[in-house]
């Protein structure tokens, strides 16, 4: 039976909501919007629940699934301790696309942090995901909600796609609104360090928090957040990357016989197919998994994506696209 999609307009929204909440409470699985990409929720404190996740996107064991929470004072549900650059943290980016990193207490189950000692969680902020967490009262597990590896879900129709009849239940927020996955901060340590680039760039942490520490290697054992795996956030199209102009690379592959796309931030060319996406990093971001999950659907042997420039605004996008060219 296909997962049920429940509208989440004004006048359907508590009905939606309410049977949203009583699939979590049951141990059950519900994609909801955020203001980042869709999430695939479960009570993070329910080890069946989330293991459950694990089993429907097929991800990793050592990869650990942020847990989102509807106010600070949730925090103390799963979390040790509350450093000062967490509370600056939370201060100026919560609720929003920030997920900080902090030493975890023992009720929280194994699979969520991947063994390890730390949990990362966050307060969204779309109103949405907002009402479920709070109406539902405990903390919820949810990594992006599409099977492991596979492009973010900004639309309630990329979930389906991507997870029809793996999950129970679907929330319809309509498009997610930042298009990319939060920005992870390690405050376990002095200093902070930057474990995945996200909305917020690395100069609005550091206006904050002054230096911190940038490119961490990826550990070879559990990972202290998701986002860290080589290879993530592809399309099913072979993606490559080139800086600056792509019209080489395209034009050398029309003439081996592919069917070849081209994403740019310039002015259209012809030649191929040609997806132009805004030249500001908020914008493009907004639109990046859009657009690929669409190319995708268009049957492309092989995806060229002009890389944007190698600077901190476009420093989240750079990595999406790096990881999903691997």
């Amino acid at each position: 039976m296909p997962t049920p999609v429940l509208s989440c307009a004004a006048d359907r929204l508590d009905a939606s909501l309410a049977r949203a909440v009583a699939a979590l409470h049951a141990g059950k699985l519900v994609a909801f919007p955020t203001e980042t990409v869709y999430g695939l929720g479960a009570n993070a404190l329910d080890a069946d629940a989330v293991l459950r996740i694990f089993a429907a996107k097929g991800r990793p064991a050592t990869n650990p699934v942020i847990v989102h929470v509807a106010s600070i004072a949730q925090v103390a549900l799963i979390a040790s301790d509350w450093p000062d650059d967490a509370d600056r943290l939370a201060a100026a980016f919560w609720p929003g696309p920030l997920t900080l990193v902090l030493p975890r207490r023992r009720e929280v189950p194994d699979v969520v942090t991947a063994g390890g000692p730390t949990v990362a969680v966050r307060i969204p902020s779309h109103p949405v995901a907002l009402r479920l967490l709070a109406m539902l009262g405990l903390p919820v597990a949810a990594p992006s909600a599409n099977r492991s590896n596979h492009l973010s879900p900004t639309k309630a129709q990329h979930v389906f796609a991507d997870l029809n009849d793996r999950i129970d239940l679907i929330l319809d927020g309509g498009p997610t609104s930042g298009g990319i996955e939060s920005t992870v901060v390690d405050v376990t340590t002095r200093p902070a360090r930057l474990l995945r680039p996200g909305l917020i760039d690395p100069a609005a942490l550091e206006r904050i928090l002054g230096p911190i520490l940038r490119n961490v290697a990826t550990p070879s054992t559990s990972l202290p957040s998701p986002g860290m795996l080589a290879r993530h956030y592809a399309p099913r199209t072979p993606l490559e990357c080139v800086e600056g102009d792509g019209s080489a690379r395209v034009e050398e592959l029309l003439n081996a016989g592919l069917r070849v796309a081209l994403v740019t931030r310039q002015v259209s060319r012809s030649g191929s197919r040609i997806l132009t996406l805004p030249a500001d990093p908020v914008g493009y971001a907004a639109r990046l998994y859009g657009a690929l999950h669409l190319l995708d659907a268009e049957g492309f042997d092989r995806l060229i994506v002009e890389l944007p420039p190698d600077e901190d605004a476009w420093l989240a996008v750079r990595d999406r696209l790096r990881r999903a060219s691997s």
